[in-house]
């Protein structure tokens, strides 16, 4: 059975190059995330009739499990759960997981297509709108349906954007990793989840339960100002999140902080560590798109195999520099890595 379990919202990814006059028009800006409004609709037109278009199996969530699972090279060792359609986006993403090695367990929704995500490219930097369709729809009865996936996992791991869609699934997962001594795992993942009242509530109400908590500098500011406190420090902001208390008998809280080229920023019971990052060549960067997201895979495959700190952050880094030397969330047949 599956070591990590991952849940979230499968998209496929609609990416291509475009100019800055696309950013002006659809309201854009560069490494940002949003669910796509009325306005966005002929966005995603528009990138689907571009020559260079490419069609890559995404989702936040969905991506750091592929990767961990690329990380790991042992079959099976991943599970994911998610929402798609009955069309041909759902079919890739299914063939996607296949190939990885990933045991994704989907729920159908007939009467829905499979959420998209267009990615926007603009020097190397990237924004998603998203256009979440099927990904909405999951509902914890298919989590309860598969509860001997989640039984069997040792790691649970959520990017925040699941917030926006199954609350209740993230507190059955969070409070089953509670009563068995497992992992959970959960990711930031944009300014508008921490922005948004509701969607903060929930983050909150989880953190308690939430061993690892992930994000980037960006996520880590927008949390600090939405919360009120006055700084945009982002050793002070992961020390004050590693303090938030955690649910009885879990231990301290592991706030890791990504900041691109930067060293990654840990906060453990208030005290901070940096990690190093693999810096690259500009020439070698071809989508910064998937690195967070790769990074935390790497990281996960990492604590399946009992590293430490340390280790979990250099497979994260690692993953993370081959990640953005190709287009989207991918990588080559397999990692020169060893655990």
């Amino acid at each position: 059975m599956a070591v990590i379990l991952g849940m979230g919202n499968p998209l496929l990814d609609i990416s291509a190059d475009v100019t800055q006059e696309t950013f002006d028009k659809y309201g854009l800006l560069p490494g940002n995330a949003i669910l796509a409004e009325d306005k966005h609709q002929p966005l995603f037109a528009e990138l689907a009739a571009k020559p260079d278009v490419k069609y890559v199996a995404g989702g936040a969530t969905q991506n750091s499990i592929r990767v961990a699972q690329w990380m790991l090279q042992e079959a099976g060792k991943t599970a994911y759960m998610g929402c798609i359609g009955d069309d041909d986006f759902g079919k890739k993403l299914t063939e996607a997981c296949k190939t990885d090695g990933v045991d994704a367990k989907y729920m159908i929704d007939k009467s829905t297509p499979t959420g998209t995500c267009a990615v926007t490219i603009l020097d190397k930097e990237r924004s998603l709108t998203t256009n979440l369709s099927a990904a909405n729809n999951y509902k914890a009865s298919h989590l309860q349906e598969n509860k001997a996936t989640l039984d069997a996992a040792k790691i649970v791991y959520s990017a925040g954007f699941f917030i926006t869609v199954s609350p209740e699934s993230m507190e059955i997962a969070s409070q089953a990793m509670l009563k068995s001594g497992g992992t959970y795992c959960l990711n930031l993942s944009a300014p508008f989840i921490v922005q948004v009242p509701p969607f903060r509530a929930v983050l909150e109400k989880t953190l308690p339960c939430c061993d690892y908590l992930f994000g980037n500098e960006t996520e880590a500011q927008a949390y600090a100002e939405a919360v009120g406190w006055d700084t945009t420090d982002v050793e002070f902001i992961a020390t004050r999140l590693s303090l938030v208390p955690m649910a009885a008998g879990k231990p301290p809280r592991k706030v890791v902080i990504t900041q691109g080229c930067d060293p990654t920023v840990v906060a453990i019971r208030g005290v901070v560590t940096k990690y190093p990052v693999l810096k690259l060549p500009a020439e070698k960067l071809v989508d910064t798109n998937g690195a967070g997201d790769a990074f935390v895979g790497g990281f996960l495959a990492a604590l399946s195999k009992g590293k430490d700190m340390e280790g979990c952050c250099k497979a994260g880094a690692y993953a993370a520099s081959i990640v953005i030397q190709h287009s989207g969330c991918t990588y080559p047949a397999k990692p020169d890595y060893t655990f």
